[in-house]
């Protein structure tokens, strides 16, 4: 099968100390570094925010982290101000080797729209490209790792099933962020009911 690794945000404002961390975020590293001499085809997406981005509470007089707002007739929880264009926040954790990235896709750049998946915006006006790409290089089959299971990992992996790729969830290289308690379990439930295949790392096919 001609197949993908997608690492989705593992960037230093998702890791502990980071500005948005998500708990045990650090842990998937060596997941990852394992996992990629297994692949030919390394992909990873960088959350890439203005500064004044929609999605950050501090935008929004009155309202806290945690907050639901609408913004632009989207949906949007209201996040700490998180990895802002060229700062250090915004770079790709230490130990990814970087190297081996055959293409970083950046998403939520545009203020007025968040964008949680690989693939789309949060209001799915516009494409990243990533979909193209993979058909583009005939890609049928991807694996994704990264942060968080609950938001962004979640949100690639059903438009992954959605544009009709294979998709895998590498679970222990993965980590939630549980804003509600459960949402992690239902994230996960949520990707199987789509077509998602949860495995472990050292279950990979092959």
């Amino acid at each position: 099968m001609n197949s993908a690794l997608i690492l989705i945000d593992i960037q230093n404002d998702f890791l502990p100390g980071g500005a948005l961390a998500v708990p045990e975020g650090d842990r998937i590293i060596p997941v990852v570094r394992k996992l990629v001499p297994r692949f030919t085809h390394i992909l990873a997406t960088q959350d890439w925010h203005p500064a004044d981005h929609g999605s950050f509470a501090t935008r929004h007089p009155g309202k806290k982290p945690g907050d639901l707002i609408d913004l632009n007739g989207v949906k949007q929880v209201l996040w700490p101000d998180h990895c802002v264009q060229n700062t250090s926040g915004a770079e790709l954790a230490p130990g990814l080797e970087s190297a081996a990235l055959k293409r970083i896709f950046r998403k939520g750049t545009d203020p007025a729209v968040d964008s949680y998946s690989a693939f789309f915006d949060n209001a799915r006006r516009h494409a990243t490209g990533l979909g193209d790409y993979l058909k583009s290089h005939e890609i049928s089959t991807v694996f994704l790792a990264g942060l968080a299971t609950d938001y962004c990992v979640k949100f690639s992996a059903l438009d992954a099933r959605e544009q009709g790729f294979d998709t895998w969830l590498i679970t222990d290289a993965c980590r939630g962020i549980d804003l509600q308690p459960g949402d992690i379990t239902r994230a996960l439930k949520e990707m199987q009911a789509a077509g998602v295949r949860l495995t472990a790392s050292g279950d990979l096919p092959g």
